[in-house]
Order: C-alpha cells, then sequence, then structure tokens
C-alpha cells in the first residue's frame, strides 16, 4: 500500500503547493478498498484506515491526526473517492502528508519560512492608482493591519509601488511571537502564508480575526481587480481553484486543531 501513496502523494512537504501541483499531475490509481474509517487515539493521534488498515504517509509515517474531527475530514477524502483515487481533490491529506513527514521534523525552519513573509508582506505594498483598487485594497487590507497592531503588538509601515521596504524589526518579533508552534497548525498557517502571500492574513485567521473566504477576498484584490477588467482563461482558473482548494483544507485544519 505504501509504494501507492508514494506514487499518487509523493510530496515536498515544505511546499505544499508543489505537492499539490505534483499530485495533480500524477495518473489516479484504482480505488482498492470499500471503507475509510478513523481507529481509536493512539499516541495522542487518531489514525485512519481503509478497511481497517492503518493508511502511511509517502515517508512511511502513520496517517494520524491530532484530533478525532479532523482524522475524520482526511477520511472523508477517502470515502468520497470514485472507482479512481483523485488525489486533486484530497487537499486535506496532502496536507496531513506534508505536516507529518516534514513540517514535524523542521518546525524552526518552516516557522522561519513564515516569519520572512512578514518583512514584505502583502498589505502593506499598495497601489497608487486607479482610486478605485486604492480604495478596495485599504477595505480589505486596513483591518489586517489594525489586528497586528491591536492584538500582536506589531504596527506594521504601509508603502506604495513595489519598492522594499524595511519593516521595524520589533514589528516582525511581536507578529512571529504568534506563530504557532504546534506542527498541525504550523503547517496550515505556513500553507495559507504561502498561498496568499502574506503571514498577517494567515495569523489573522489562525487568530479568528477572519474566516478563510475573506482572507482569501483579501488575498486576491488585485488579481480579482484585473479579472474584472481583463476576464480570465482556462488554466488561470483552473490554477485558482485549485490554490482555492488547498487555502479550505489548511483552514479547515486550523479549525479542527483548535
Amino acid at each position: 500500500m505504501r509504494d501507492i501513496f508514494e506514487d499518487i502523494f509523493s510530496n515536498q512537504p515544505l511546499d505544499p503547493m508543489e505537492s499539490a501541483r505534483r499530485s495533480m499531475r500524477s495518473p489516479s490509481r484504482k480505488r482498492f478498498y470499500k471503507d475509510a474509517t478513523v481507529g481509536p487515539a493512539a499516541a495522542n493521534a487518531y489514525p485512519v484506515l481503509l478497511d481497517g488498515k492503518p493508511v502511511r504517509t509517502p515517508a512511511g509515517n502513520p496517517l494520524a491526526a491530532p484530533s478525532q474531527p479532523l482524522a475524520q475530514a482526511i477520511a472523508q477524502e477517502w470515502q468520497a473517492q470514485g472507482d479512481s483515487i483523485d488525489p486533486g481533490a484530497m487537499p486535506l491529506t496532502r496536507l496531513a502528508n506534508s505536516i507529518i513527514d516534514g513540517v514535524a521534523i523542521a518546525q524552526t525552519g518552516v516557522a522561519q519560512e513564515v516569519e520572512k513573509f512578514l518583512g514584505s508582506d502583502l498589505v502593506c505594498y499598495r497601489v497608487e492608482q486607479p482610486p478605485g483598487l486604492v480604495a478596495r485594497e485599504s477595505e480589505h487590507w486596513d483591518p489586517v493591519l489594525k489586528f497586528a497592531h491591536e492584538q500582536l503588538g506589531a504596527l506594521f509601515l504601509l508603502t506604495s509601488g513595489i519598492a522594499y521596504l524595511a519593516q521595524p524589526e520589533g514589528a516582525i518579533a511581536a507578529a512571529a511571537a504568534a506563530i504557532p508552534r504546534d506542527p498541525w497548525r504550523l503547517g496550515a498557517v505556513h500553507t495559507i502564508t504561502t498561498l496568499t502571500g502574506s503571514a498577517l492574513l494567515a495569523l489573522a485567521v489562525a487568530e479568528k480575526f477572519l474566516d478563510g473566504e475573506a482572507a482569501w477576498k483579501a488575498a486576491h484584490v488585485d488579481e480579482d481587480w484585473n479579472l474584472e477588467k481583463w476576464g480570465s482563461d482556462e488554466i488561470a482558473q483552473a490554477r485558482h481553484e485549485l490554490r482555492h482548494a488547498e487555502m479550505r483544507a489548511a483552514v479547515k485544519m486550523l479549525e479542527l486543531t483548535a
């Protein structure tokens, strides 16, 4: 069973989006089980079972979640598969694999990756024109900066354009202190950060200041503005939907590990 999982769920643990892209390119495999269930807790983790047998990650670790609701959500992805296993429809499983095989053994490095985004966070870089987009960025991003200031004690600076602006060390340190240390929540925050380009949006979701859809919309203010003006194409839309599914999985993981 492990060889099958290595093939269709091959991943780079510290880059969940690359994992997703690889999974989407991998061929589907015929479903080889009838029921996906959750076993009793062992070592504070709930294992996902296929016909009573434990599932293993690509690295051979048990696919087990820290909460029963999360394990059940992962098992539901497996149960919902048709005649073939479609990794593209299993974002929670892919994210869990990344966390178990990678984040859990590299927590400091993953937290540092999130912290790097604080130095050039999306919500700090504003356009000067057109007025409509200026207003839309302000509407979605100003509350996030207010959250960072009032709830995290981190006062970030704004700039116009794309020229780098060094943020105060104290602001970065204060926000970084809110980065989760639990590997499951850290993995979810890392995913949201890389998907949105904003560690502050990710922390706002983790701290329940924003829900996932509000954070997703905030992350795509500029993109949505351009789509309204110029439209989209099929490939771009498919990529957008894949990333959105990854976002929803990460948000669900935060909700089910609270």
